[in-house]
């Protein structure tokens, strides 16, 4: 309290003697030209520093998700040339001796039919071949084929890649034939180890690794996979492809980097990552690339926050002249007065003219919205005591004892339909007659509907069905007091739905997301067109007990205001639909303000 004190004294002490337009472009200095400077700058440094962090996640993930995708297509591969040379019966009939024409011919059919659409299986694959050595089976130039001179590539034969894939300790082995195509060999091999012939799968560079390789990072970087053998046979930078990993800058360093999460090399950063068969993929990632794009946002963020200050200051210079913002404050509080928002003021502490001319306005706002307050109220309760005189013109005490001396009456006679009708009306004049209270629970209400058409049922037995809709979770929660039962009473008054062949009454409550649903549908004689218009503009108020729909409109607006609906629809002579929607209350909704 007493550093407060302090602070306090100092800022007036400092802005005592300015005018008011100078104690505002104070406070605008202090509050925010200062602040959003030194902020400006905190945040600079620490928006940096995340961007740093960020981008060193990204090629992390993006590393990862590379590497993952390579290895998928990779095996995809590796698995087709794997199941094609492992084919046990492929394997056998390469290795079997042939005596006529009729069982080679048998063997190429089967290699034609079994592995003519193996191609197809994977994109990318420009030729698939089955190379063998058995001297007694043919070629048939589609698929089988015998190690000749044929020319693979200029300069590379068919025996010269047959002598090299035998000779290579590996099973599969992957090979470069140009910048643009990959080879997959796969060897054939009998149950007792013999060579038996070779899978030759041409692959087309492009398709297969093409996308992963088209500029990584955001051609913020390279990328290229490493073979057991140390051979780029993958890059994005074609110049590479094919190289030794000794012939490249990359391998001074590749130890380390493949020890590491990643290795700064002259302000690159090395990742190296395995993948299987002891391929590796390496990525040299620009930094210095990276840094300046991290640099260019931070430099917007600078020259948005000063072109901001810059602004901010021409605006409150160019406005906020002499008391101008005051007496806008000062007409926007009036014109709330105006709206009927009595319970605003303006903060005052200044003993200039305006000052006490705030005052005078606080003082007058909290004495009008006193008196409005005062007023309300005293209509609110002369409602309230106006419908509990209504409620206790009949006494309810006389009832339940001239009922109860009935009822003993009929169960000495054992007459259960008297008994039946007794503890109908009973249930009914227990909710009616109630005066302590104004709303009941859904099922209570319900419950007094029931009762009311049990009673109608004795008098008109078997003229009227009766169809009930409830939802049970909506049991629990309130209403207010009678709100269906007048509305069922319709039915009877003014429906003559018992008059009628075939008469029906409809009761639904329905929980619709926050609102309670009540529908209540009698296919009665209707409503005539022009008495229905003035029904639903309050005109019509209904005869019989009084509790017509403008009592009810009444009720609803006192205790919902404007968060209800009461809709009546009807055709004369053949329907009348009663709708009535209010929210669902879980508590016992009180009577609100109505000015």
């Amino acid at each position: 309290m007493t550093l407060r004190r302090s602070l306090e004294r100092i800022v007036i002490r400092i802005t005592s003697k300015m005018n008011l337009r100078g104690k505002i472009f104070f406070l605008y200095g202090a509050i925010i030209f200062v602040p959003t400077i030194l902020l400006g700058i905190v945040a600079g440094y620490l928006a940096l520093q995340s961007f740093r962090d960020n981008y060193m996640v990204t090629i992390k993930e993006a590393m990862r998700q590379t590497v993952q995708n390579i290895e998928v297509r990779k095996q995809s591969y590796d698995v087709l040339a794997t199941r094609t040379g492992t084919d046990g019966e492929l394997v056998a009939r390469l290795s079997r001796d042939y005596s006529n024409m009729f069982e080679q011919l048998n063997t190429v059919e089967y290699v034609d039919r079994s592995f003519v659409f193996t191609s197809q299986y994977l994109p990318g694959i420009d030729d698939f071949r089955i190379y063998h050595t058995n001297t007694m089976l043919v070629q048939d130039g589609r698929l089988l084929w015998k190690p000749e001179g044929r020319i693979l590539r200029p300069g590379f034969t068919e025996t010269d890649w047959f002598a090299s894939a035998s000779g290579d300790p590996n099973v599969l082995t992957w090979s470069n034939v140009n910048k643009d195509k990959l080879v997959i060999s796969h060897k054939i091999m009998s149950p007792s180890g013999n060579l038996l012939g070779l899978i030759y799968m041409l692959l087309d560079y492009k398709t297969v690794f093409g996308k992963l390789f088209d500029r990584p990072f955001s051609g913020s970087g390279e990328l290229s996979i490493i073979d057991d053998n140390s051979t780029i046979i993958v890059s994005s930078d074609p110049r590479k492809i094919g190289l030794k990993l000794q012939a490249t800058s990359l391998n001074d360093h590749w130890e380390e980097a493949s020890l590491s999460e990643g290795l700064m090399v002259d302000g690159n950063l090395l990742m190296v990552r395995p993948i299987d068969s002891n391929w590796q993929v390496a990525a040299l990632i620009q930094m210095d690339e990276l840094e300046s794009q991290s640099k260019t946002i931070l430099y917007g963020i600078i020259a948005a926050i000063l072109i901001f200050l810059l602004c901010s200051t021409f605006l409150i210079m160019t406005v906020l002249k002499n008391v101008v913002w005051r007496i806008r404050k000062l007409g926007t509080r009036m014109y709330d007065v105006s709206q009927g928002q009595f319970d605003v003021s303006i903060r005052n502490t200044e003993k200039d003219e305006l000052g006490e001319l705030e005052v005078l306005f606080n003082s007058m706002s909290g004495r009008l919205g006193g008196l409005v307050e005062d007023i309300t109220q005293a209509k609110l309760k002369e409602r309230e005591q106006s419908f509990k005189a209504l409620q206790a013109q009949i006494n309810p005490h006389f009832i339940y004892n001239s009922l109860s001396l009935l009822r003993w009456r009929a169960m000495d006679l054992q007459d259960d339909t008297q008994l039946r009708t007794i503890d109908a009306l009973t249930a009914f004049y227990r909710l009616a007659l109630d005066n302590k209270i104004n709303v009941t629970q859904i099922k209570g209400e319900l419950d007094h509907v029931r009762a009311y058409l049990e009673i109608q049922e004795m008098r008109y037995p078997g003229r009227v069905t009766i169809e009930w809709n409830i939802d049970q979770e909506l049991l629990d929660l309130y209403t207010i007091k009678l709100l269906l039962q007048p509305i069922v009473e319709n039915c009877y008054l003014h429906g003559n739905v018992t008059g009628k062949k075939g008469a029906v009454i409809r009761i639904s409550a329905l929980l619709e997301q926050d609102n309670v649903r009540f529908e209540v549908f009698d296919n009665g004689r209707g409503i005539p067109g022009d008495m229905l218009e003035q029904i639903r503009l309050g005109k019509q108020a209904g005869n019989g007990n009084g509790f017509g729909t403008a009592n009810i409109r009444e009720r609803l607006q006192l205790y919902f205001e404007n968060k209800h609906e009461f809709t009546i629809d009807s055709k004369e002579n053949e329907w009348t639909a009663v709708t009535i929607i209010i929210p669902a209350c879980a508590n016992r909704p009180q009577i609100r303000k109505v000015m």
